[in-house]
């Protein structure tokens, strides 16, 4: 059987979280703008969770805003699916499976324009949420009377002048609006769009003022393994276990955090923040921001040449691997966590990277190496530089495991091949695809000798906006290390690198 409202009650399984019929019933409180895994996994995840302890009391209408795949599976199993929570919280495994029903419906924006203007217009609304990819949030002068627009600011304005027009300058018009997109300034970068666009459309200036008065957009910051639906096997032996069919099921990792930056007004608004000390509603939310990009996305970094060269596949493989476990906890508590180049407090920071090494150690989540290295030299630049740089600053010696790092990621981006302009590194008789914007740049510092290369890209103040061979013995470390890489084999070099 597939889950339905219908079958609730027949759903016999200690093992489930299954909603009571009431919360069925609740009101749209949240407009959400897409559909993907990450929204129905974190944001939808809390709300539902509020819904169940009595707090918050609102569904989600979900707008599907492209005409790619259908609306079947939502509307057969009345928006209800299942999280599945897999993975390590605190060094103890979690299983956990939930029945969501914190959607209400999902409407299609080609076709139901006008219902989806009428959820603006309701004072029960209280807040939009946005998962639109990176560029979602871009500026399309076009006229927001279309049915619809075309662009997801220009529905937003539509959405948000209808609201204008019904409430005018009441309370009840109040609603914070979301963006969890994964660019910079998110929210505020939706805000001046929608400025500009209702400028381009002439609106009146009242309205400008009431959006200034009463939308409070804010920037996000989120933060959640969903991989979303597993392989076939998975799915059959989960629907075994569960004793019902969803073809909306996802997985999620435990660890969540959905880091909002407003002030008590928002807070007031996004009760269902109570329930859980993963959402986060603060003024200024660039230390979380701080902590996830150099403590769980730096030692991912940092890692990624060491354990593919290893012959290691995924980031759980790895973490089973006594040396590489060990040289990720050493670079992230001991070179990066004193050097964030931000004012974290230390314990903060350590508690960060215990959860990192839980997450890092989920075996429900394949989290392949390869795929990490993508786009390597952009990452290390802006994900490991200013730590290096702050680490200098504080110690003026060179952070040995970061200097392992650097050299693993040279020997990796040395190429040996290029074929229709991709580019192949090889290790150890084994040949792999370089994804990289630079890697045109690295085949031709690969005809260098061992030496030259190492110096010559090291010092390249173009790649890096810097000479990194000005930096105390850090070329003298890394040369040394990639030598031994290349000579000794990864294994061995990374054992004498300690």
């Amino acid at each position: 059987m597939i889950i339905s409202k219908n079958i609730l009650k027949s759903i016999n399984n200690e093992n489930v979280i299954i909603p009571d019929n009431t919360l069925l019933n609740l009101p749209e409180k949240v407009l959400q703008f897409g559909t993907g895994v990450l929204l129905r996994g974190l944001p939808d995840y809390f709300i539902d969770k509020a819904n169940r302890q009595g707090i918050f009391n609102g569904r989600v209408a979900v707008v599907k805003s492209t005409s790619k795949g259908d609306l079947n599976d939502f509307n057969e199993q009345n928006g209800l699916y299942t999280i599945c929570v897999r993975g390590l919280e605190n060094g103890q495994t979690i299983k956990e499976n939930i029945i969501s029903s914190s959607i209400s419906r999902v409407l299609s924006a080609d076709k139901e324009w006008s219902e989806i203007l009428k959820i603006g217009q309701s004072v029960d609304l209280q807040v939009v949420v946005s998962n639109t990819t990176e560029v979602g949030i871009t500026l399309l002068k076009e006229n927001i009377n279309l049915n619809p627009p075309v662009s997801f600011p220009a529905k937003l304005l539509a959405v948000l002048h209808a609201r204008y027009k019904a409430l005018g300058d009441t309370k009840a018009a109040d609603i914070v609006i979301i963006a969890t997109e994964l660019i910079p300034e998110n929210g505020k970068k939706l805000e001046s769009i929608v400025i500009e666009l209702a400028e381009f459309n002439v609106l009146e200036p009242e309205f400008l003022s009431w959006l200034k008065a009463h939308a409070h957009f804010c920037n996000s910051l989120v933060d959640r393994i969903v991989p979303g639906k597993p392989d076939d096997a998975t799915l059959d032996k989960l629907k075994e276990q569960l004793g019902y069919s969803d073809n909306l099921l996802i997985m999620a990792e435990p660890y969540r955090l959905w880091a909002i930056e407003g002030d008590e007004k928002v807070a007031e608004l996004l009760s269902f923040k109570q329930v859980d000390n993963g959402v986060i509603v603060k003024p200024d939310i660039e230390i979380y921001r701080e902590l996830k990009v150099r403590l769980l996305n730096g030692s991912h970094t940092l890692t990624s040449g060491i354990a593919y060269l290893s012959g290691i596949d995924t980031v759980t493989n790895a973490m089973n691997d006594q040396a590489i476990k060990s040289y990720v906890v050493k670079v992230m508590q001991s070179e990066i966590v004193p050097a964030i180049p931000y004012k974290v407090p230390g314990d903060e920071a350590m508690v960060f990277s215990a959860a990192v090494l839980d997450r890092f150690a989920n075996p429900y989540i394949k989290h392949l190496w390869l795929n990490i290295t993508f786009q390597y030299t952009m990452k290390m630049k802006i994900r490991i530089l200013p730590v290096l740089s702050q680490y200098y600053k504080l110690f003026n010696k060179v952070p040995s495991s970061i200097a392992f790092g650097f050299a693993a990621f040279l020997c990796f981006m040395r190429s040996h091949k290029k074929e229709e302009n991709q580019y192949f590194g090889q290790y150890n008789g084994n040949e792999y695809l370089i994804t990289d914007d630079q890697a045109a740049y690295f085949y031709e510092k690969s005809k260098l000798s061992e030496a030259d290369y190492v110096s010559s890209v090291l010092s390249d103040q173009q790649l890096w906006e810097t000479d990194l061979t000005s930096l105390t013995d850090f070329i003298k470390t890394v040369q040394e290390n990639y030598n031994n890489i290349n000579n000794l084999g990864i294994t061995e070099a990374l054992a004498k690198a300690k």
